[in-house]
């Protein structure tokens, strides 16, 4: 009966043990998507121009994407989403990134991706909590610089604006065929149940601490909230 124990109480905190690492990479994660971001607008003339980054409903980041190698054809990721609410930017929500083709990547180098969903039809999408870019929502490389001006795709017709970055250099990536759909785990993992997507990105939950490295910059750059509007004077 003690030996029965024992093996139970080791299960028990080996189980343990295993769920606060996996919170702890979901954390990781969450800090060098915030990176990511805080690099990108620090050099406006090269990466997302503000006045896309303002106008897009959601933001998500996949941080130090296909590790190493020559890769063409499938691949696979995984990050996290935010979108704004009247409260501000949402909770995050955790995602995978799998299959679609990406083109020929630089080896030997972590790439990073971003992906603005710029309208309401891309949000119900992504609300949905799976969806394929391409057949679902309308994908298109994002323009870079500090002005889009030019650049009239991302207000005529794309509902998700793609980018690339590797070895410092940021461009606008084709994403056509990959599926995003909620990743369970790192949701359990980080919020210690599962959360809908629509809860999170709704803003229903508020946003932990532990999401501030990803949710900071982006209220820096591209506050979700519209400041309040001074109240009219009477006239006498």
């Amino acid at each position: 009966m003690k030996r029965v124990l024992a093996c139970l109480l080791l299960t028990s905190l080996a189980s343990f043990a295993w769920a606060e690492g996996d919170r702890d990479k979901v954390i990781e994660r969450v800090d060098a998507a915030g990176t990511v971001l805080n690099e990108i607008m620090a050099a406006p003339d090269k990466g997302i121009p503000e006045d896309i980054l303002n106008s897009a409903k959601c933001v998500a980041v996949v941080p130090s994407y296909l590790k190493g190698g020559f890769i063409v054809g499938g691949s696979y990721g995984k990050g996290l989403a935010t979108c704004k609410t009247d409260k501000g930017w949402s909770a995050p929500a955790f995602f995978r990134l799998e299959g679609g083709s990406f083109g020929l990547q630089i080896g030997g180098q972590a790439v990073d991706l971003v992906m603005l969903i710029m309208n309401e039809s891309g949000m119900r999408n992504l609300l949905s909590s799976k969806f394929k870019l391409g057949a679902d929502a309308s994908v298109a490389a994002g323009p870079v610089g500090r002005h889009a001006e030019g650049a009239t795709d991302w207000k005529m017709r794309a509902q998700v604006l793609t980018y690339s970055r590797a070895r410092g250099v940021f461009a606008g990536i084709s994403l056509n065929g990959a599926i995003i759909k909620q990743d369970r785990d790192d949701t359990r993992a980080f919020y210690g149940r599962m959360v809908p997507f629509r809860t999170l990105l709704t803003g229903l939950l508020p946003p932990p601490q532990e999401a501030q490295p990803f949710l900071g910059p982006l209220a820096k750059y591209s506050p979700a909230q519209k400041p309040a509007q001074p109240a009219a004077k009477k006239s006498d």
